[in-house]
């Protein structure tokens, strides 16, 4: 009967991602249409900003939502993290818009102009829809989390496109996506539990956040330096290559790691909350953690092995002739995808058994490898190769820490025995 449930509720999360992710997805098919292969390339470098600053706003205090021992903390510490958030957001603000009256705006800020002003309303967004997400996960209430996304990318979509078809270009990508995750946002904010508006004294809230210190001490830092070495093509090659090849790369990027990435949110979203239950009460997870892996590769082999042979003339096909080159790229992030897939599915097993530290070391190896790849492509003047190199560092690494991951699991299913 869990079994059951936890497909039940697996499926729920998966349908909504899923529905959200090939509205996002064919909306592309228009997007690449409208606007160039250069405004996709400043959107990229927009984007990457928030990925990495959203780590900040929250210091992925969020995480222990699920993990709290009661209802009363778990609301407690998504009252603290939406605070926390709106102060970083604010302080984003203030200093995005005094450097851009001023002049100031340093490296690829320079080049996105006034745009920059929507990465803090964006952030705060983003850092608002990951502690509601948390906190319906924790009730197990996937519908909310479902319709969310789905509203999100289809309000994104039209957005993006009636902007583009205005005249509305090199903002229309930013604009519509920022437009879109407040939409989203709203879905959690009418259907927010009612327990979760309890008044709670700030004395309550910063004895959770001290019980909860290793997320922004390890988590947050972890993931910072995972973001930051991750963005590295759009935060440091783009400032070596032309936009058009960072928008080409980008593309390919968002066809091969964004498919990946929903199902890894929903994977590990139910994984993690039925692996810390089942954890607390000194139960076996090895066979769920198991099973999960052999039915996803078993689908994902095949899958894969199609899309490097069909990835060139596809994306030549879909999205029209300037677009043309872009197969190249996912073929060769292909083989870092596919171990990425297990591997981040994962990740939260270092928060149950609270391995955070020594997860930590992984990222900064990646980091390095990653700077090292980047460092040699613009010494070589060779973009391509700098991809190929940071794609074989991202495969190293995820394979590293698959090991690492399933070598815990068997390590608390020995204490079980004992």
């Amino acid at each position: 009967m869990k079994q059951k449930t936890i497909i039940r509720e697996m499926s729920t999360l998966l349908s909504g991602n899923i529905l959200a992710q090939i509205i996002s997805l064919v909306a592309y098919f228009a997007l690449t249409r409208i606007f160039s292969t250069e405004d996709y390339g400043l959107y990229s470098i927009f984007y990457s900003y928030i990925e990495v600053l959203i780590i900040l706003s929250t210091c992925k205090y969020e995480l222990a939502i699920v993990v709290a021992d009661s209802d009363r903390e778990a609301s407690a510490m998504a009252h603290f993290t939406l605070r926390l958030n709106a102060i970083v957001s604010t302080a984003l603000l203030t200093i995005a818009l005094v450097l851009w009256l001023t002049g100031a705006l340093p490296g690829n800020f320079d080049e996105l102009g006034w745009i920059v002003l929507l990465i803090p309303p964006m952030v705060f967004f983003c850092g608002t829809s990951r502690v509601y997400s948390f906190l319906f996960n924790r009730a197990h209430r996937y519908g909310t989390m479902a319709t969310s996304e789905t509203v999100n990318a289809a309000s994104g979509a039209v957005i993006k496109i009636a902007l583009g078809l205005l005249g509305v270009l090199q903002a229309g990508m930013p604009i519509g996506t920022v437009a879109g995750r407040a939409i989203g946002n709203l879905v959690y904010r009418l259907r927010y539990p009612k327990n979760s508006e309890l008044r709670i004294p700030n004395t309550e809230l910063k004895s959770v956040a001290r019980k909860h210190r290793n997320y922004p001490r390890y988590v947050a830092t972890k993931d910072f330096v995972n973001s930051f070495s991750s963005n590295l093509p759009f935060l440091w090659l783009a400032l070596y290559f032309d936009r058009a090849d960072v928008g080409l790369f980008a593309l390919a990027l968002t066809f091969t790691f964004r498919p990946i990435n929903i199902l890894n949110v929903a994977f590990e979203q139910v994984l993690y909350a039925r692996t810390a239950e089942a954890v607390r009460q000194r139960q076996s997870v090895s066979r769920l953690i198991t099973r999960f892996l052999l039915i996803l590769n078993a689908i994902a082999i095949p899958l894969f092995v199609l899309a490097w042979f069909v990835a060139e003339p596809v994306f030549a096909f879909c999205f029209g002739g300037r677009w043309a080159g872009c197969g190249i790229y996912v073929q060769a992030m292909l083989p870092w995808v596919f171990l990425m897939l297990s591997s981040t599915s994962l990740m939260f097993i270092s928060n149950v058994f609270s391995t955070q530290r020594t997860e930590f070391g992984f990222y900064l190896v990646l980091l390095a490898l990653r700077g090292a790849a980047i460092a040699l492509g613009i010494h070589a003047a060779d973009f391509l190769l700098a991809i190929r190199l940071y794609a074989t560092a991202g495969a190293l690494v995820a394979a590293s820490l698959l090991i690492w991951y399933l070598w815990q699991v068997y390590r608390y299913e020995r204490t079980l025995k004992e």
